[in-house]
């Protein structure tokens, strides 16, 4: 199963034979609506893959093991849709990144307030589900301009291995978390603040998605750093 959830006009500029084209707000009362099953092999395809991810990471979350991204999107099917990245990709900031190691915060507790009205763990999953796929990918999401407009403003994740974030650098204040270790309980979730909007980046905007899909969804006001 092929699900497009670019806008209904390009769509119509061009998409992949075989695709049905839905809101990304939509997929997943989609799925349930065709009954199509929880192994079932399914492909969510964006413009870049940024949006395709958070979909993506929602519905693995749902129990849909089988759901996966298409890598970077529309972009890598046709050269016709590859603008979003070719305008996106710039120098810009790299003067400003720093190697030294920035400690992470203190170990807290998780966000409290997830009043959904519901008492089983399945329940409250579904009403948390319901609510982030409303909210669309706006809320969760945050360009360059605005992190480097005011770095104070974040708790910025460094999302990559930590050879990486020693080699390269890092934007100023990052902390760096490991992909697939760093996210849960027994290890770093917990220092992540509650009373501050964190922001995640990756390589390419791709992964912070699924990883911001899955703090928000925890109660987290988490975004992912574009490109």
């Amino acid at each position: 199963t092929m699900i497009d959830i670019r806008s209904g006009d390009d769509y119509a500029l061009g998409h992949i034979d075989g695709t049905v084209n839905v809101a990304s707000g939509e997929v997943l009362n989609y799925i349930k609506t065709e009954g199509i099953a929880m192994d079932a092999k399914i492909i969510i395809i964006c413009y870049t893959g940024q949006t395709a991810g958070r979909v993506t990471s929602m519905l693995r979350i749902a129990g849909y093991t089988n759901a996966f991204s298409m890598k970077w999107g529309m972009s890598s099917w046709n050269e016709f849709f590859s603008g979003k990245w070719t305008t996106n990709v710039s120098n810009m900031y790299a003067t400003q990144f720093e190697d030294d190691a920035v400690a992470k915060g203190a170990a807290g507790s998780m966000p409290d307030d997830l009043n959904t009205g519901q008492t089983t763990g399945q329940a409250i999953l579904d009403a948390r589900l319901t609510a982030v796929f409303a909210e669309g990918f706006a809320e969760a999401k945050i360009t360059n301009a605005t992190v480097f407009g005011n770095l104070d403003n974040y708790y910025i994740v460094n999302y990559w291995a930590e050879a990486d974030y020693s080699h390269y650098g890092h934007i100023p204040a990052a902390m760096q978390y490991t992909p697939k270790a760093s996210m849960s309980t027994t290890v770093d979730l917990t220092t992540l603040p509650t009373d501050k909007t964190i922001v995640i980046y990756c390589w390419t905007g791709q992964t912070s998605a699924f990883l911001t899909a899955y703090l928000r969804l925890l109660g987290y006001d988490a975004k992912s750093l574009l490109f």
